[in-house]
């Protein structure tokens, strides 16, 4: 039955230049393709994450190399899966690839993956086996097809931005000015969030074509002619208190260099690069189309020449950030790239990561950016969503506030999507209330409810998400496997273990949960919308963070809900191994 090549194996399979999801309510069952709306679903998302790609043909979804299939044979078999797959029935993705479907349970994931769990792992090793056909390289969001265009992030901007107004400018940023660097499906969003702080950004980006494309798509207003005239322009809005956002066309260590060897200096400045990819990042002194040569001719030289640029980039953020600028990482690894390249860990580390610096009090609340598409592509969806979330949420100033401004200044890319920060308990109330409004026909189609995988509780890696943990415990990555096990106890809709971000020193998991109106999706919504935040508010608690502590223990802020602790973690000191003196 299965054949030589595989069940679905398609020969000469199509390569798509650009992709459209399918949209339709519930009600609307001439648009069902598949043998039930939970596969309908995530067979939308798939195809939402390629409507938004970077490189559609390469299935590269964002991040410079974050695909969602292993090659085109493997997308079309995975569609094909999803629409001939039964309810009871079980789709296993290894790295990209459709590997086997398994009779289950009608209450069991749809879809299960593992995407770049590799042993050793080296960058080097990672494009051996991609070269062999073997792997992909996950990407967060890419691999598990929760990808929601630019706005999937801009939330972790806003909230980051919104700290450092705490911190050092009296809670306002208007008129402040943002430098960065990295105008990709990740790190257009740098540019909005600053806007709706107020406040001026400029954003470098060595490809020209990314710069425009973030125009066309209303994250950028206009693109500079030279660093010089980049600087007038933000020094004018910002002194008038006027948003805008600026883009230079340059490499980012150049453009750094220049603005640290000038009088200008800016407020804030960080870059949403792909350090994390030596090889996506463009080396100094070459063109996009140069560095795509490159790159096929002599690997090995491109790669000296990207972690030699990246080391100057670090350099010049250090300098700035001594000279009283805010910097800091964003979730890019640039300085674990340049340490593995020579940079001195001490320099390095002068800079610190987002979340330790920023984030990680949202994340103790099992807060962390939490996503929801309406697949009906039908935007009154969205409006309904956002309604019930102000009204679950209401006098939690966090939501509140971004839902509005949500609201009033991001676009629809695609499907109509929304990130928020809701926190542990009121995931799970928000999610039962969608369902039941599906049920009642106010919300006409099936809502996917996804998060980033850097949540409270799906990430590990101690130089970025668990950077400086309070027990000690940066390299323990028990705490992602933790999350995709109960999320499968659970019933979640899709559940991926991944490992990437920094290449061989970050696991974490992504995970998909769907309402279709169903007594049944009440069931697994309540319990995995649970423990899929609670385990993130378990793991910071267990760490010693007070807050954490207190939404265990039910005296959360905005929840009663509660998680049982069977006992606390203490110093070594404290507890007892054994009989004294006795090693094993």
């Amino acid at each position: 039955m299965n054949g030589n090549k595989g069940l679905y194996y398609r020969e000469n399979p199509e390569i798509l230049y650009e992709v459209k999801a399918q949209g339709g309510g519930i009600k609307d069952t001439d648009t069902l393709r598949c043998k039930g709306w939970r596969q309908e679903t995530i067979l939308r998302m798939l195809e939402f994450n390629m409507e938004n790609a970077e490189i559609p043909e390469l299935l590269v979804i964002y991040g410079g190399n974050g695909k969602c299939a292993r090659n085109w044979e493997s997308y079309w078999a995975i569609v094909d899966s999803l629409k001939n797959l039964e309810d009871d029935e079980t789709l296993v993705v290894q790295s990209g690839m459709p590997v086997a479907i398994f009779k289950t349970h009608k209450e069991a994931p749809v879809v299960v993956m593992a995407t770049t769990n590799i042993m050793q792992a080296t960058w080097e090793r990672f494009y051996d086996l991609q070269d062999k056909n073997l792997t992909i390289f996950a990407q967060y969001t890419a691999a598990p097809w929760e990808y929601i265009g630019t706005q999937g992030v801009i939330e972790g901007t806003f909230e980051t931005l919104s700290a450092i107004a705490m911190k050092k400018y009296n809670d306002d940023l208007t008129g402040k000015i943002y430098l960065t660097a990295g105008a990709g499906g990740m790190g257009s969003n740098q540019t909005w969030a600053m806007k709706m702080h107020g406040g001026v950004c400029i954003v470098v980006d060595a490809n020209e074509k990314i710069l425009q494309k973030r125009i066309e798509k209303d994250y950028l207003d206009m693109i500079a002619d030279s660093l010089e005239e980049a600087i007038e322009i933000a020094k004018d809005h910002s002194k008038r208190n006027v948003p805008k956002s600026i883009g230079i066309v340059g490499n980012a260590a150049d453009v750094y260099e220049k603005v640290l060897a000038s009088d200008f200096r800016p407020d804030i400045c960080s870059e949403m690069c792909p350090c994390h990819d030596p090889i996506s990042y463009i080396p100094s002194g070459y063109t996009p189309e140069e560095a795509d040569k490159l790159r096929i001719e002599d690997r090995e030289k491109y790669l000296e020449l990207s972690r030699e640029t990246m080391k100057r980039q670090l350099a010049a953020m250090i300098a700035l950030k001594e000279d009283g600028v805010e910097v800091f990482e964003y979730g890019t690894s640039i300085r674990k790239e340049c340490m593995d390249a020579g940079f001195p860990r001490e320099e390095a580390m002068k800079i610190g990561g987002f979340v330790y610096e920023y984030i990680r009090p949202l994340f103790c609340e099992g807060r962390g950016p939490f996503r929801w598409t309406c697949l009906s592509r039908d935007p009154q969806d969205l409006v309904e969503t956002d309604d019930i979330a102000l009204e679950i949420c209401k006098g939690d100033n966090l939501v509140e506030r971004w839902i509005k401004l949500a609201r009033k200044n991001l676009p629809i890319e695609g499907m109509p999507a929304r990130v928020c920060y809701m926190g542990f308990g009121q995931r799970k109330k928000f999610g039962l209330a969608i369902n039941q409004a599906i049920r009642e026909g106010r919300i006409k189609g099936t809502v996917a409810f996804s998060r980033d995988n850097l949540d409270s509780g799906s990430i590990v890696n101690p130089t970025f998400e668990s950077e400086k943990m309070p027990d000690g415990g940066d390299y323990i990555s028990d705490w992602p496997y933790l999350n995709g096990l109960l999320n499968a106890a659970g019933g979640c809709d899709l559940i991926a273990i991944q490992q990437n971000y920094s290449m061989g020193e970050a696991v974490h998991t992504g995970v998909t949960m769907i309402a279709d109106g169903t007594e049944e999706a009440d069931r697994r919504l309540a319990v995995a919308l649970t423990v899929d935040s609670g385990i993130g508010v378990v793991r910071h608690a267990q760490a010693g963070y007070e807050t954490a502590k207190a939404v265990a223990n039910g005296k959360g802020k905005y929840t009663t809900d509660s998680i049982k602790i069977p006992l606390w973690w203490q110093k070594a000191e404290n507890v007892t191994f054994g009989p004294e003196g006795m090693y094993r």
